[in-house]
């Protein structure tokens, strides 16, 4: 169990490490529409663009950025929305056999099927090096490409997450109901 431990800490370390670059993304993001928003006002004054498609698409790249790559961050931290309002009054071992269960008949499944589904996309994309319709626009391919990257990191993720669950429902205290020891951080 040890290496698997060690398995589990490695993905989350990570996970972690791509959620601080995403907090930066994220701030660039904001930046890049203010700026093009200010930059579409002052267009009409200047009397030449001061934006341009490529601008526009980044901001959306980095978007799909922050959406894709947050996703196994997110489970990393646990933030996911709970809808179940019993969840959290149950002990520490019956919320594991839950997300357990979840994890094994939802997410990796899940998981799985989008890595599927997604690679004749991207492999198309990446064959004639897809490039935005728009003049100016941007390469889609290496975008595409994060949606494989993003479904295997939340693949990896969900493996560690059944581990740490194991952990969980092996330990001797489990049986005590407390809430999530991170839950609400990210």
């Amino acid at each position: 169990m040890h290496s698997l431990s060690r398995f589990a800490g490695a993905v989350e370390s990570l996970n972690d490490r791509i959620g601080a670059v995403l907090r930066w993304l994220a701030l660039a993001m904001v930046l890049m529409g203010a700026y093009n928003a200010v930059a579409r006002y002052l267009t009409r004054f200047a009397g030449v663009p001061l934006s341009s498609n490529a601008l526009n698409e980044l901001q959306w790249y980095l978007f799909s950025l922050i959406f894709l790559l947050g996703a196994a961050y997110g489970l990393r931290k646990d933030v996911h929305v709970r809808v179940d309002v019993l969840f959290q009054r149950l002990s520490a071992r019956r919320q594991a056999w839950i997300d357990l269960v979840g994890t094994l008949l939802f997410l990796l499944p899940f998981s799985a099927l989008m890595l599927k589904v997604s690679w004749p996309v991207v492999k198309a994309s990446w064959s004639v090096r897809e490039t935005s319709p728009d003049p100016g626009g941007l390469p889609r391919w290496p975008i595409k490409a994060v949606i494989l990257v993003s479904f295997l990191l939340l693949a990896l993720q969900g493996v560690a997450h059944l581990i740490r669950q194991i952990e969980v429902i092996r330990a001797p205290d489990a049986d005590e109901p407390h809430p999530r020891p991170h839950e609400g951080h990210a």
